[in-house]
């Protein structure tokens, strides 16, 4: 008798509180944002896809990612609405809550499900409808792999997560973890500052490359904070989130010219790296990123 091939369907992976089973790979998928969309095409999943939504209304896309997604079209500039996805005929969406999709909002797992539309949550982005556990680069790595399995590609994404693990466990080797750098990621926002909490990301880039978010207790993922916290707190090194109108240089100039901010040791001593949004949110280039910080912050 021969053996059941190693890829049988039906599969069910755990998405968010959800555990979603798919009889056969998606073969009209559509992703939200460019971090999720990198995240398909790098398990070479370009023509399993009908197209993507919600990158064009906020940010530009790189060289790297126009070649990738040359063929495809933005169905929505921002989050997409239930009629855009049915009228692509899609079978799969891959998004996460404020990644495509708000809490409440027009479309959920649920609103889509009728449309014969299956959806797979962005795991960093689990907290915004239950509790999780801190945002760790393991986040990601769950990602890729349950897509492997949920598009039949599962060597593939073995094979590049075990690649990322390697790479990381090399690049951060000699970090001195003795004293961690303070480290403010600065999103956007002049009044009050949209930065990252305990749940997001960068969080766990920065402790990574042997930093500690200053704002690692904000029980939050990405969120609005006041200015006097980051005062306060005094930060080293200002990881600065680079995309949409305003510049990486306009936001650390913002920062410089704020007589409020003469204080911060970052400031004084003129200590920022940027990380472009596709680096600080989950996706392929995290270990870049890493990479980045890791010489920003002890000068290697």
């Amino acid at each position: 008798m021969m053996a059941a091939p190693a890829l049988a369907y039906p599969v069910t992976v755990q998405s968010c509180s959800r555990s979603v089973t798919f009889d056969a790979a998606p073969a009209r998928a559509i992703s939200n944002d460019s971090n999720l969309t990198e995240m398909m095409l790098v398990l070479g999943l370009r023509d399993r896809m009908v197209g993507y939504t919600g990158i064009s209304g906020w940010k530009t896309l790189d060289e790297e990612m126009r070649e990738g997604v040359a063929e495809l079209p933005e169905l929505s500039a921002k989050y997409p609405t239930k009629e855009v996805l049915a009228g692509a005929e899609a079978d799969f969406f891959f998004a996460g809550w404020n990644y495509g999709m708000k809490v409440g909002g027009e479309v959920t797992p649920e609103t889509v499900e009728p449309l014969g539309i299956k959806v797979y949550e962005l795991t960093e982005s689990c907290i915004h409808i239950g509790p999780k556990a801190k945002s760790s680069m393991e986040d990601m790595y769950v990602d890729i792999l349950n897509l492997g399995r949920i598009f039949g590609v599962e060597a593939k994404a073995e094979e590049l997560v075990a690649g990322w693990k390697a790479r990381l466990a090399d690049l951060t080797a000699g970090v001195d973890r003795s004293a961690p750098l303070r480290v403010f990621v600065y999103d956007s926002g002049e009044e009050a500052p949209f930065t990252a909490g305990a749940y997001a990301m960068p969080t766990a880039l920065i402790e990574a490359a042997g930093g500690r978010n200053i704002l690692d207790d904000l029980e939050k993922s990405w969120a609005e904070v006041g200015w006097e916290a980051v005062v306060e707190r005094n930060p080293e090194m200002i990881v600065i989130v680079n995309y949409g109108d305003v510049t990486a240089e306009q936001k650390i100039a913002f920062m410089k010219g704020n007589p409020a901010f003469a204080s911060i040791d970052a400031v004084k001593n003129d200590r920022f790296v940027v990380l472009d949004y596709v680096e600080a949110t989950p996706g392929p280039r995290n270990i870049k990123a890493v990479e980045k910080l890791i010489a920003g912050f002890w000068g290697n």
